[in-house]
């Protein structure tokens, strides 16, 4: 049997499961039930971008078998076995679906199944930086439970973000592997048909980031070869359907690397066979040519991005930083490079060891920074790296800056080994590290004296923020001769530019106008380019000549003029990685906004994720906008349109996390006291006419305002 005959019956094999799984669920719940993953707005989304159908009942999901059936030629041609494969994952959803409709929550504890929108939006940065450089898709089980738990930690440990599917689930179970979402390790499923949901990510990617139309079969696969850098691992023995998998894989790009040696056909960069299995990560980096940059950090945990999101509880929890209780504080002080030695790191005051189990300290970190090229303006930009960077810790939690962090340490971490001054080793390191080009010495000081810390943070801290504190108050678009482009995320959506000021900071939330200045001048020809303020059309609607030539330019024609200040015309593209969507409201004439975190509808009858469809892969959608959170208190938000006076709903989180600086805002433009409190949310209604009874009820500014349409 040759390898195309291997391709086609496992195809069938799996459309034949399809079949039946749809047979069933019509015959218990009829033609008319609804069908849908949770928290997307593609329905199916394998099936969708492939078809351009959107599934909503079962009699529909019937109706879609026969345009997989279409597919599944017996061709013997290339593009036929690609077609094929594709074929393959679509029944792998369709059976995926159908496990959705049987059961609400059809996984649980170890299990994660399908992404949501929000979750894969959420990977946007880090897929953009390089944070996460590959995905890996692995099929087990491994040949043992340590070789699984060693393969997928070494994954982890590369940033590289991995999917699970089959028995290696339940391996890594035992073998005590923390697996969620939140360090980047998913486990799918254990029925092969689970590898549905990795590819569905690498599609809804290319639909969100990319801008790719649904039905684009080739536009589709262009854009996953050429920016999801993702492989498949399959461990022997493999089956026929496991097989006509790899040929789905393959035909988006993805190289699938296995043991298997038996009726099994070697094709060059596409399917490899690597018998000794301890190779497979680096034999899977080199098909995928992702190049992993090394930093040789000397402490006892492992350091990789995968753990930026890793909780730790009180309960494992062997000591506490917590600004809010104690002294605490992170700053970053320029010094001459006589005053440095560097890589020298200095403990003053107790160590963990010295702090009852569970217990609390303060902690005072100063990093000196010299170099010829270093300036004040940078000190700021490194400090917020420092949630980044002790995040990446295994056992480490980070949160905060300035003088309001907490950090905990696990008893795990405590018991490999780490200690404080393991800190000052993990800044030193990644800042000479991503810096090289402005530090030349570095050195850490930390300070856990409990009086010392407090006269630290006192007179030297909270004096340097003030100082800050005080010229970013000066600053304003205004006031500034030159703004800066974003164009990182054109590694995924290649038509989008942010234009960042110093009133509108990037939609991600991660970049402003300081930010990209200090980017600008370590690197003048990466992301951050200068955008000049020449050739004033309108202030009102913040249009320049010399902007939307730059934005001509970097969107390599995609875009021809955009206005900063308005959102009904020409406005700036979103990329998908926003973390807020601002979209019109039409019976206040105001605006909803609705952050990544939120599940529920919306007064528009749409949750984030049916706005975000709307919104990103650098289109211009007028009355729709991605933005971050701290825009939205910003003076230039909306300011075309009456500015943030047009705000009339916001979920409840997302209104306490803004409402002070939206209140001073309001009180500064509008004269009007507690504005946050005149703006529905969840709490009160999701109802448009029942938010029009509130707005009223309140006096909502809005309702006197002039129709923006």
């Amino acid at each position: 049997m040759t390898l195309i005959d291997r391709v086609f019956n496992g195809s069938d094999e799996m459309y034949a499961l399809a079949v039946k799984s749809v047979e069933d669920a019509l015959a218990k719940f009829g033609a008319d039930k609804k069908v849908s993953f949770p928290d997307t707005a593609y329905s199916l989304p394998c099936l969708y971008a492939f078809t351009a159908k959107k599934i909503g009942t079962l009699g529909e999901l019937s109706e879609a078998l026969k345009d997989i059936k279409a597919m599944m030629t017996r061709e013997r041609r290339t593009k036929d076995v690609f077609s094929t494969g594709i074929a393959t994952a679509l029944s792998a959803e369709v059976i995926e679906a159908v496990k959705y409709v049987m059961e609400e929550t059809p996984y649980t504890g170890d299990y994660h199944g399908h992404l949501s929108d929000a979750e894969i939006r959420e990977l946007g940065v880090p897929l953009v930086t390089k944070d996460i450089p590959g995905a890996a898709v692995i099929i087990g089980p491994a040949p043992s439970d340590e070789e699984a738990a060693k393969i997928i930690k070494d994954y982890q440990a590369k940033g590289i973000i991995v999917f699970l599917v089959g028995g290696i689930i339940q391996q890594a179970v035992r073998a005590g592997v923390n697996m969620n979402f939140k360090v980047r390790i998913l486990t799918l499923g254990d029925d092969l048909s689970a590898v549905a949901h990795a590819i569905s990510v690498t599609l809804r990617t290319a639909m969100i980031f990319g801008n790719v139309s649904a039905g684009d079969y080739d536009g589709l696969c262009k854009y996953t070869f050429e920016r999801m850098f993702a492989f498949v691992n399959a461990y022997a023995p493999l089956d026929d359907m496991t097989v006509a998998c790899g040929g789905g894989a393959i035909a988006l790009g993805f190289p699938v690397i296995t043991n298997e040696t038996q009726n099994i056909w070697r094709v060059p960069k596409s399917l490899i066979v690597q018998e000794n299995t301890q190779d497979f990560v680096e034999t899977s980096l080199e098909a995928r040519d992702i190049k992993i940059k090394i930093t040789k950090v000397d402490v006892p945990l492992c350091l990789a991005p995968a753990f930026e999101g890793e909780i730790i509880r009180r309960g494992d929890m062997q000591v506490q930083i917590d600004g809010s209780r104690n002294n605490c504080f992170e700053l970053v002080c320029t010094k001459e490079l006589t005053e440095i030695e560097d890589h020298k790191i200095t403990l003053d005051g107790p160590d963990f060891e010295d702090i009852p189990v569970g217990g609390e300290m303060s902690m005072g970190i100063i990093v000196y920074v010299a170099g010829k090229n270093m300036q004040s303006d940078f000190e700021p930009v490194f400090e917020r790296k420092f949630h980044n960077y002790i995040n990446c810790l295994e056992g480490v939690m980070h949160t905060g800056q300035r003088d309001m962090i907490r950090i905990r340490v696990s008893k795990n971490a405590y018991a490999a080994g780490f200690r404080a001054k393991h800190f000052g080793e993990v800044l030193y390191a990644k800042l000479k590290n991503d810096f090289e080009s402005v530090i030349d010495k570095c050195e850490v000081l930390i300070v856990t004296d409990p009086e010392k810390t407090k006269e630290l943070r006192f007179s030297l801290a909270n004096a340097a923020y003030d100082k800050r504190d005080e010229r970013l108050k000066s600053l304003t678009d205004e006031n500034v001769d030159k703004f800066y482009s974003c164009i990182l995320c054109q590694s995924f959506s290649p038509s989008h530019v942010c234009v960042v000021t110093p009133e509108r900071l990037g939609l991600c939330g991660a970049v402003s106008w300081l930010d990209a200045k200090a980017t600008n001048e370590l690197d003048p020809n990466g992301p951050c380019r200068v955008i000049g303020k020449g050739g004033l059309i309108d202030e009102r609607i913040g249009k320049w000549a010399e902007v939307d030539a730059a934005v001509q330019e970097l969107s390599h024609g995609a875009l021809e003029a955009v206005t900063l200040y308005s959102i009904m015309q020409d406005p700036m593209t979103s990329c998908g990685c926003f973390e807020c969507i601002c979209g019109i409201e039409p019976f206040s004439n105001g605006v909803v906004i609705v952050n990544r975190e939120h599940i529920g509808i919306t007064p528009l009858g749409m949750t984030f994720a049916d706005l975000a469809s709307m919104t990103g892969g650098g289109v211009q959608t007028p009355g729709f906008m991605g933005h971050g959170k701290h825009f939205i208190a910003s003076k230039k938000f909306m300011k075309a349109e009456g500015g943030v006076a047009r705000i009339v709903w916001m979920p409840k989180a997302l209104k306490d996390t803004v409402a002070a600086k939206l209140n001073a805002t309001a009180k500064e433009l509008y004269g009007i006291d507690n504005f946050v409190d005149m703006i529905g949310d969840e709490t009160i209604t999701e109802d448009a006419e029942a938010l029009m009874n509130y707005l009223a009820e309140k006096g909502h500014p809005v309702l006197s305002m002039e129709p923006m349409m």
